[in-house]
């Protein structure tokens, strides 16, 4: 059984995963209509991610007794000066998340809910994953500076970009 105070702070996680899912679709629908397919398609990918963080979220408040409450959502977002000031805003956004995550840990922690503790320790290991994958989008970019032709071959080649980090990597 959830307390009020852990169930209060779950269903603010399933908000900020909402607005995360609406945030990453701003940013898929203005990459679209710049001819960036390649960045719109990760980032519709990323929206659906983020979306299915929060019904996994959902689930887990309903079936530990609690109620998940869907929220009005804060409008993303939906203009840029460039595709890396987009993609700034994408590893601040993660960095929030990751301390909003941080902070539920904590309390589950302080109210001694194992149990919750457990379940957030996925999101926690999810959350180094995309500041990672931010980070090195991010590397990229800068790499790519203003050349057109690297932009091509980046907007091309970001589909496929995954990134090993330390939560993930098997060790030898």
């Amino acid at each position: 059984m959830l307390s009020k105070n852990i169930e209060k702070a779950l269903n603010n996680q399933i908000k900020i995963e909402a607005e995360s899912s609406q945030i990453y679709l701003a940013m898929a629908c203005w990459a679209e209509v710049k001819g960036l397919e390649g960045v719109a398609g990760f980032m519709y990918d990323q929206s659906n991610e983020e979306r299915d963080h929060m019904l996994k979220l959902v689930k887990f408040v309903n079936e530990r007794g609690g109620h998940a409450q869907i929220s009005e959502l804060a409008a993303p977002n939906v203009t840029f000066n460039s595709f890396k000031e987009m993609f700034e805003k994408l590893f601040e956004h993660e960095v929030f998340v990751s301390n909003s995550i941080n902070e539920l840990v904590h309390i589950t922690l302080q109210e001694k809910d194992y149990a919750t503790h457990n379940f957030l320790q996925w999101y926690v290991s999810e959350q180094i994953e995309e500041e990672a994958m931010a980070r090195t989008i991010l590397d990229k970019i800068n790499l790519i500076g203003d050349d057109k032709g690297g932009l091509y071959l980046f907007d091309r080649d970001i589909q496929q970009l995954t990134v090993s980090t330390a939560s993930t990597e098997d060790p030898q």
